[in-house]
């Protein structure tokens, strides 16, 4: 029989924190998408880069420059940036800057499969 599916509540500060070069990364992993919630101190830079994944930027707090293939693009709280698999951008951090990073991959389970006789 499979397992019962599965619910999970995480206090981010409960999370072990990655600190390198001014930025600190938690991560929450699920098994089709992660979330991060970074802190960026101001002047740190994240040079051109991308990800093979979709990939989605909340700003909690702070001021972000950020350059991309749409041009460049001011963010701030409030604000949300989507980018497809693939789409390249930087990011220049004018403020400590507080983000919430949604990357969103393929799924590691699949669905069961119903019972024979059913659906």
């Amino acid at each position: 029989m499979p397992a019962e599916p599965n619910a999970e509540v995480i206090t981010w500060s409960d999370l072990p924190a990655q600190a390198t070069d001014g930025v600190e990364r938690r991560s929450f992993p699920g098994m089709g998408a992660s979330l991060k919630h970074i802190v960026i101190k101001a002047g740190t830079a994240a040079p051109r880069h991308d990800h093979p994944h979709e990939q989605f930027v909340i700003v909690v707090e702070g001021r972000v420059l950020l350059t991309c293939g749409a041009g460049p693009v001011d963010l701030r709280p409030g604000m949300v940036m989507r980018f497809d698999p693939g789409a390249w951008h930087s990011a220049d951090f004018v403020e400590d800057t507080v983000l919430i990073e949604v990357n969103l991959t393929p799924a590691e389970y699949s669905v069961p499969s119903p019972p024979r006789g059913e659906g």
